[in-house]
């Protein structure tokens, strides 16, 4: 019986295979010694969001989809005939309060005139009063004299009388006065008390003048609002917004992205971090540009790992615990001075495949 013939291309064939097979995987296990890697990992970039500061009603866009635009460029603006009514009435405020602050300054000026002359007619009163008693005393005297005399038959009963009638005028004079005296000193307190009513109303007034103020200036700033503008160099994505919405204040509308900053956010599963260290080079391959390799450096590690700032983070005390491998993320810093125009095209949440050098 004759043996079969061994076919010996299929030998041959079998034996590089095994050949190419053993040098594959004895590459990647002295690789794996040196190098980590992982394709869990995406290109991000800055992203501007465009968010209104005021509300009101969209009056026209100058933007369109994808579209470049540079920092102070106008993105649409928002329509101001509100805000400019605003600003009629704030300065309407503040020409009212102004006008209330000078009233009371008025106030305030007539009531120390009507202080001074109430000083000067108490003075004046006093120095009559003096006058007076003077008069007083000497037409005292004379009608004792006089009465002495009246007594002793010396003069008329008409002379006697004469000297009753002045003494009693000087008293009554002397009264007289000290009755406007104190009714001058107490208009005095009156005008006193006034003076410090208008003191606080001019500083009520002056307080006006300071929140008409703040008002004008917030009209003012809020119409400047109206105006969207740029923050930073960038392309702006899909505008969402037509003339005549109504966008609100804090509402995200679209974004700016900045093409010129460009770094990679890789996922590492937490059994590949023991050797990894900040500043480690990486390369960087991204399945949009195959045939061009990135340069980075690692710059930081997340504080914790990815399934910990998920919108519902695990509970593993719920007594259904299974054991998986979590994941990291690690930033890694692009290098922009060998490929600036290649970066420029990168595009945020691009996959990457990134290789860590360990030594």
């Amino acid at each position: 019986m004759e043996k079969k013939k061994t076919n010996k291309k299929f030998i041959i064939i079998l034996a590089a295979l095994v050949i190419l097979g053993g040098t594959y995987g004895t590459y990647k296990y002295l690789h794996s010694l040196s190098h980590e890697e992982t394709d869990d990992a995406q290109i991000e970039k800055n992203m501007n969001p465009i968010i209104p500061r005021v509300s009101g009603y969209v009056d026209k866009v100058y933007i369109k989809d994808n579209d470049y635009v540079k920092k102070g460029d106008t993105l649409f603006t928002i329509d101001k005939r509100d805000y400019l009514l605003k600003i009629e009435e704030a300065t309407a405020a503040f020409v009212g309060a102004e006008g209330s602050f000078e009233v009371s300054k008025a106030d305030i000026g007539s009531a120390l005139a009507s202080i001074s002359v109430s000083d000067a007619y108490v003075q004046s009163a006093g120095g009559n009063i003096e006058s007076a008693k003077i008069r007083l005393d000497r037409a005292t005297n004379d009608f004792n004299r006089y009465d002495n005399l009246y007594k002793s038959r010396t003069i008329t009963k008409q002379q006697y009388e004469q000297a009753l009638a002045t003494k009693m005028e000087a008293e009554s004079q002397v009264r007289v006065l000290q009755q406007q005296q104190r009714a001058s000193a107490f208009q005095k307190s009156v005008i006193i008390a006034k003076s410090k009513v208008s003191n606080k109303q001019t500083e009520v007034a002056a307080a006006n003048i300071k929140r008409a103020n703040a008002m004008l200036d917030a009209a003012k700033l809020n119409l400047t609002y109206t105006v969207v503008t740029a923050a930073i160099d960038g392309q702006v994505s899909k505008i969402d917004i037509q003339p005549g919405q109504l966008v609100q204040p804090g509402q995200s509308l679209f974004y700016i992205i900045n093409n010129d900053e460009a770094w990679v956010i890789a996922n590492f599963k937490e059994t590949q971090l023991n050797k990894m260290t900040i500043g480690q080079k990486v390369i960087v391959k991204v399945d949009a540009y195959p045939g061009h390799d990135f340069e980075g450096t690692i710059t930081s590690f997340s504080p914790a790992t990815g399934s910990r700032f998920s919108l519902l983070p695990p509970d593993n005390a719920t007594g259904n615990f299974v054991k998986t491998v979590q994941r990291l993320p690690v930033k890694i810093s692009l290098n922009t001075t060998n490929d600036p125009e290649k970066i420029k095209l990168l595009r945020a949440g691009m996959n990457v495949d990134v290789d860590v050098q360990l030594n």
